[in-house]
């Protein structure tokens, strides 16, 4: 009986090995110094080394692996952090991705993915730009070599380091600005609470109260600024801190065409901090900015309709930016 359960359990657990193995389309790649190991994941649909362009996507403050197997409560559950359909990737690009620090690849287990204490080492803006533009020189220097067009898509947190990322690496040709604030992170808090007032959600007073206790967690912030478990919203201490730097700050120094994608009804973004994009880029006289407004979709790019139905426009404005890309 013993020998059958040990078989069973056997099964069960090249079952979800053999879920990653399905992933094989990607290749993998690490870059290794005494200080720091970066991981990054590369899919062309055919010989990387071949192609003449290099699209890189950054991802936003999930804690996730890019893509995750597990089991809860009987039932099976499959995870992904990567928004893209592979197939709609040009033919003459190379695509890559960039693990966090201390993040796998894909997770394969009986239990959900539990982040490791790596992982907050890696919670900074400089960190993130860093790390992104040490994968531009390894990628250049081994695999794409003088690649014509280099373009870099950061959504959400994403947004922040491209911005970020724009001012270190000058290789990058085509900049992606998608689902990012203007100002800071922190200002976008006492935007939302406003925006409660506005439509009647709450009174001028319960506004008061919220702003007050807004303004407590931000000293708070500040005085624990590498601190890694006291958490907000789900997110460390730490992490709040070193992405509190407003993107404007650094999207104004970028020269290369910007393409700044933003959904009108975005919930974890408000629109009205976005718009400082334009007014400053105008204000400033440089006309290297794109800014497009998708008027019924949400962070992600999906259309939730009145029914709860979800329609997902990710393609659409991934399609939208390419286009814009070979124009400009």
């Amino acid at each position: 009986m013993k020998k059958m359960l040990l078989l069973i359990l056997f099964y069960y657990m090249n079952s979800l090995n053999s879920q990653c193995e399905k992933l094989k389309i990607y290749k993998h790649f690490t870059i290794e110094s005494k200080t720091d190991t970066i991981n990054y994941h590369g899919y062309a649909e055919s010989n990387i080394k071949d192609k003449k362009n290099i699209l890189i996507f950054i991802q936003g403050s999930n804690s996730k692996p890019f893509y995750s197997y597990f089991k809860k409560e009987g039932k099976s559950y499959r995870g992904s952090t990567m928004p893209f359909d592979l197939k709609t990737i040009p033919k003459n690009y190379a695509f890559f991705i960039v693990s966090k620090k201390g993040m796998v690849f894909c997770s394969d287990s009986v239990k959900e993915f539990e982040v490791s204490n790596e992982y907050y080492s890696g919670l900074t803006l400089k960190y993130r730009a860093t790390q992104i533009d040490r994968v531009i020189e390894d990628i250049t220097v081994k695999l794409v070599k003088k690649p014509e067009k280099i373009v870099v898509i950061g959504h959400s947190e994403g947004s922040d380091v491209v911005a970020k990322l724009g001012t270190i690496n000058k290789k990058i040709t085509h900049v992606g600005f998608w689902s990012g604030s203007g100002n800071s992170q922190w200002y976008d808090f006492p935007l939302f609470i406003r925006k409660e007032v506005l439509t009647g959600k709450i009174s001028e007073e319960e506004a008061l109260v919220k702003m007050d206790s807004l303004f407590v967690r931000y000293r708070d912030i500040m005085q624990n600024k590498d601190n890694v478990r006291k958490k907000w919203y789900g997110h460390p201490y730490k992490r709040w801190f070193h992405f509190s730097e407003a993107p404007i700050d650094n999207l104004l120094q970028i020269d290369v065409p910007l393409y700044v994608a933003m959904g009108a009804k975005d919930n974890s973004v408000p629109i009205e901090s976005t718009y400082l994009i334009p007014i400053e880029f105008i204000r400033k006289g440089k006309e290297n900015l794109t800014f497009k407004v998708y008027p019924q979709l949400n962070h992600s790019f999906q259309n939730v309709t009145n029914k709860d139905k979800v329609e997902r426009y990710w393609g659409t404005v991934f399609s939208d930016f390419m286009t814009w890309v070979e124009k400009n």
